[in-house]
Parts: structure tokens; sequence; C-alpha cells
């Protein structure tokens, strides 16, 4: 009988290593998961964070100067786009420059901005009586479009267009492609005008009533405009 110690030296069979490596495959994927949804929320409340401050931004601009900013020049220009006392556009992209704030969401793409046009008027401040023109709209547990706001109510609004970044500009200065084929709700949030929002609980669900949806809108509330400005005495 062979009693050689080197013929019974024990090393890995090749199963042994597929198991250890299927084991280890399951463990990273495990966390693969959790990591990529703690970072998903993370750029949400990122998100959330910086267009409060553009709001609060907005609010302090009003304060000081009677009337809101006009979207900025460009996507590389966040100056607001203004020739004398009228604005050049009325949506567009958030005026950084000009409020001194963040121009990008969690996803590193440009927060756009719709603005009144009465309200951005330098040379007829607003007042308590100036009719706004933005409309905010959500769905419904079936799927209806429902008011989220009182019609034609807002004098202004930031949105970012989330996650899938459906017609957002990245900070690259790029287009985003369409990840969100046959989305009306967010087609919706890109037309010219501005005057008609879609807001709803993100659900990348293309089921969901009008399609996958990502895009976060937070608004200016009239009342709570006045009541500050009031309160500036910068209304009677």
């Amino acid at each position: 009988m062979n009693h050689n110690p080197a013929r019974r030296q024990a090393g890995f069979t090749l199963v042994e290593i597929a198991i250890v490596l299927l084991i280890v495959g399951l463990m990273i994927g495990g966390l693969i998961a959790p990591l990529s949804s703690q970072l998903e929320q993370r750029r949400v409340s990122d998100t959330r964070r910086t267009m409060d401050e553009a709001r609060e931004a907005l609010m302090g601009y009003a304060l000081q100067n009677g009337y809101l900013p006009c979207p900025a020049i460009s996507s590389t220009n966040g100056l607001e786009d203004r020739t004398g006392n009228v604005c050049n556009k009325r949506y567009g992209f958030l005026p950084w420059a000009t409020l001194g704030v963040g121009r990008l969401d969690g996803w590193n793409r440009l927060l756009a901005y719709t603005v009144t046009p009465a309200f951005a008027d330098s040379a007829t401040l607003f007042t308590l009586k100036t009719k706004r023109d933005i409309t905010i709209a959500t769905r419904s547990i079936n799927g209806q479009l429902v008011a989220a706001t009182g019609m034609a109510d807002i004098p202004a609004a930031v949105i970012s267009f989330g996650h899938n970044g459906y017609g957002a500009i990245s900070d690259q200065n790029t287009v985003v492609a369409d990840a969100g084929q046959g989305n009306a709700d967010e087609k919706t949030n890109l037309q010219s005008d501005g005057t008609a929002l879609i807001m709803r609980d993100t659900a990348e669900d293309a089921r969901a009533p009008g399609g996958a949806f990502d895009d976060m809108i937070i608004w200016i509330s009239p009342n709570i405009l006045y009541n500050r400005m009031v309160a500036a005495q910068r209304l009677p």
C-alpha cells in the first residue's frame, strides 16, 4: 500500500470551487439590490432638498424684487433670460445663477422651471389680484386626471425629470434619450408653454395609467407667497 503523504494532500476540486463561486455570487447579488435601492433613494432625497432650496430662493427673490425671475438663458448660462422688463421665455431651465442655488437634480440633470408671465414682469409688479396661469394635475386611483391645485392658480413651478430623465438635459449638456416610450404624463410635462403639469406618485411601471412615471414637481403656493409678501410689507 502506498502511504506517500504527497499524494494524500487535499485540494479544492472543480466542483467545490464552483460551489464557492456560486455562494459568493449569491452574496454579492444579495448586496447589490439593497445598495442600488439606497443609492436611488438618496438621489430622490437630494433632488427634493435641491428643489426645496430652489423654491425658498424663488420666494426670497420675490420678496426682494417684487416679481419672480425668468427661466435661465440656456443650459450653460444660469442667469435669467430677461430683456428689459419682460421675460424672453416662460418655460425653460431654473435660473440657478440668478438665484444662487444648485442647477442639477440627484441624477445630474438640469432642473426645469415655469413661471406665469404676469408674475415675472418687472414693470408691473404682481399684486394680490394678478392672474396665475399654471395648473398642476394628478391621477386618481382609477387613472383619471384630477386637479392637484386650483385651475390656473400657480405662479411658478420647478420640475425634475427623475430617474429615467425623459427629455432632460444632462450636466454635459446632452439630451437624455427617451426611456419612457408612450409616457403621456411625462410628455405633458415637456410641453413648451409650461401651463399644464402632471404630478403623481413615482411608479416606474409601464402598466400604470399614463405610463411609467418618475418626474418630481414642486410649486409655489400663491397663498404662502402672498402671506410672506404681506408680512414683509411688499404687498398691501
